[in-house]
């Protein structure tokens, strides 16, 4: 089951609809002033998960990990019954065990009391203990149905694709890019696959495409599509920021059709030497590759990919008013976005590297600060759950948490 993705619990219980996650986001709904809100919470997560996981040393895979089971536990949950933070760090304990590169309870506890008591977090601090983020684990797989095996699109990069001019030999799956090593899994038959050998990319391209893959755990998409389309998607999108080059434009082409210059003349060798040069066999010429036939080849619904990309670029632009960390990806697909509409070409400017930008970059948007920012996203969070406990609370006693694994757990501090 680990190593077969149709026959994994991954696909036969955790790709779910749009109707599921309307329908797990239908009692914070009832709470939170706007609903465009939650899409920001999502990224918000996401981007604490990315941070305690980088605080933690852990790798890119165990990120990925716990992301999809931050994702997976509140499809059966809602935000405003639970405390996020608290599953956040337990998704992160579980998330190294299950990708066998356990850490220490206490140095979770320890690194997610320093990273949620910083001022952006409404300084709220985290009041836990190493018991109750080990009984929220329990909790945590009681949801999740047991189910640890998670499936992720940086597997089929590194199958599809390999960095170009790369005689390494293949990293371990999902971290060789950050090791900085050659990128290339061995040649053969894919799974799913018709087309043959690889796509050979630049490195700067490669590490478009496994960024891109890491910004897509901002949004639902894990939940969604099955990780080879994402990866598919994601790739689709690198070859618009990172065009290959056409083989009616390669310079060895150009310089072949012109006559060669003359030699100088080389002293004559032997008849041994001649036979021996004439049996080593010349390196075939490199030909230019064919991405567009490539991917039309894949056994895959080119439809089904084409959505993945409209919601990547969708992320991205949800994504800039949302006013963190940015990606230097988003930037791109969003600017090639923009240059392609004439209706937003003309108002929007090409954004930076270094930061997001708002959606509307107009100057009055900017001087009215009209961001996402992640305080403004923690009052609004603490509200919901706020409103929630009052929802619940008789007038006559003190508000208390509804949520009885979360009244558990606050009881046994």
């Amino acid at each position: 089951m680990a190593t077969d993705f149709w026959a994994s619990s991954h696909f036969k219980r955790w790709i779910v609809d749009r109707a599921a996650l309307r329908q797990a986001r239908l009692e914070d709904l009832q709470y939170v002033e706007d609903p465009e809100y939650l899409d920001y919470l999502a990224i918000y997560f996401a981007q604490l998960i990315t941070k305690l996981g980088k605080k933690l040393h852990c790798r890119q895979r165990t990120i990925a990990t716990a992301i999809v089971f931050f994702r997976r536990f509140y499809l059966k949950n809602s935000y405003c019954e639970t405390d996020p933070f608290l599953v956040i760090a337990a998704c992160c304990y579980l998330a190294a065990k299950a990708e066998e590169s356990p850490i220490h309870i206490k140095l979770i506890v320890s690194e997610s009391r320093a990273l949620f008591s910083q001022e952006i977090y409404s300084g709220r601090g985290f009041s836990v203990d190493n018991a109750k983020v080990a009984e929220m684990e329990f909790y945590l797989v009681d949801d999740l149905e047991c189910d640890l095996v998670v499936f992720h699109p940086y597997r089929t990069l590194l199958t599809l694709c390999r960095q170009e001019s790369s005689g390494e030999t293949p990293s371990e799956e999902g971290e060789a890019l950050e090791s900085g090593v050659g990128i290339g899994a061995e040649d053969g038959p894919r799974y799913w696959g018709t087309g043959e050998g690889q796509l050979e990319l630049a490195p700067s391209a490669l590490k478009t495409a496994w960024s891109i893959i890491n910004d897509t755990y901002r949004s639902q998409l894990c939940l969604l599509y099955p990780p080879h389309l994402i990866a598919i998607a994601a790739i689709y999108l690198t070859f618009i920021i990172h065009p290959p080059v056409s083989s009616d434009h390669d310079g060895s082409g150009e310089l072949s059709s012109e006559p060669s210059p003359p030699t100088t003349r080389q002293p004559r060798r032997s008849s041994r030497q001649v036979s021996h040069a004439s049996t080593q066999p010349a390196s075939p010429k490199k030909s230019a590759q064919d991405t567009i036939g490539f991917l039309s080849e894949l056994n895959v619904s080119l439809p089904v990919v084409a959505t993945i990309v409209q919601e990547i670029i969708s992320l991205y632009t949800v994504w800039d008013r949302y006013k963190e960390d940015g990606s230097p990806e988003a930037a791109k697909v969003r600017e090639l976005a923009a240059a392609n509409s004439p209706s937003t070409s003309s108002t929007r400017a090409s954004a930076s590297a270094g930061a997001t930008p708002a959606m509307d970059d107009t100057p009055a948007a900017e001087s009215d600060g009209n961001y996402i920012t992640p305080a403004f996203l923690s009052s609004v969070l603490q509200k919901m759950r706020e409103a929630r406990i009052m929802d619940f609370a008789p007038a006559s006693r003190p508000a208390v948490a509804v949520n009885k694994r979360l009244e558990r757990t606050q009881a046994a501090g």
